[in-house]
């Protein structure tokens, strides 16, 4: 695996998969800013865009319609998972079945293979990174806390193990490494992810993790396990000097 401007051989003789990746769209009710041209301009430059969450400002359906608009400037598959913002309106399933209806492999604990690369998504939890992850103890609502990032972190796992080809992109919004977020206020960061959804990832063989929602946080960083992490939320500085991480695999 490789950034877009390094080399990338393939080993096994499958051809290499231009990867656009971008999160962070936060498209609004009010339509202030269409992706229209940018998804036009991916459309020349990868072969797959893959989308990491917090598509919408406020999860509404109408947010949701007007992203599947301008997405129909994209001419190569799309994949991608929601994030938070995207449940704010309760409207998750409206939002989920418009972009589906788009065409937007849209994943939720499940995989996908693309030209011989299996897409998996989760949204992925809160929780904290390293020795300071938030552990089930106390309170009720800190035990459905951890709860939820654990049942994430399963859903990742059971969706790893539905793949069977030979390259893997991860696709999150929350951040599985600590990495990813340095340059956030340092008080947010067990908001910002969990070293629970790292650990399932280095149970496999992974060729890159893409993830956004930190929106002031670090490009690049690797898993324990040494899998390339890429933080591809749209404020991000990237390699590409565009707003979206260009990825060979």
């Amino acid at each position: 695996m490789a950034d877009r401007n390094e080399s990338a051989t393939p080993t096994d003789g499958a051809r290499t998969l231009k990867i656009a990746a971008m999160g962070d769209l936060h498209v609004r009710e009010d339509a202030q800013a269409s992706y229209r041209d940018l998804f036009g301009e991916i459309s020349r430059q990868a072969d797959v865009l893959v989308l990491t969450g917090d598509l919408t400002n406020l999860g509404k359906p109408r947010e949701a319609e007007l992203l599947a608009e301008d997405l129909r400037n994209c001419s190569i598959p799309v994949v991608g998972v929601l994030g938070n913002h995207d449940y704010e309106s309760d409207a998750v399933e409206d939002v989920t079945n418009i972009l589906r209806q788009a065409d937007v492999h849209l994943l939720e604990g499940q995989a996908v293979e693309i030209e011989e690369v299996g897409f998996v998504g989760v949204k992925g939890f809160i929780g904290g990174f390293g020795s300071r992850m938030l552990g089930s103890f106390g309170e009720r609502a800190i035990k459905a806390m951890v709860a939820e990032s654990v049942n994430e972190a399963m859903q990742l796992e059971n969706a790893m193990r539905q793949v069977r080809a030979k390259r893997t992109l991860v696709i999150l919004h929350y951040a599985p490494i600590i990495e990813t977020v340095a340059g956030e206020p340092l008080e947010i960061f067990p908001f910002l992810g969990s070293s629970r959804l790292a650990e399932t990832i280095d149970r496999f063989q992974v060729s890159a993790v893409v993830h956004g929602h930190a929106h002031r946080g670090s490009y690049e960083g690797q898993t324990p396990g040494g899998a390339k992490v890429y933080n591809v939320a749209m404020h991000v500085a990237k390699p590409s000097g565009r707003p979206y991480a260009l990825i060979e695999i």
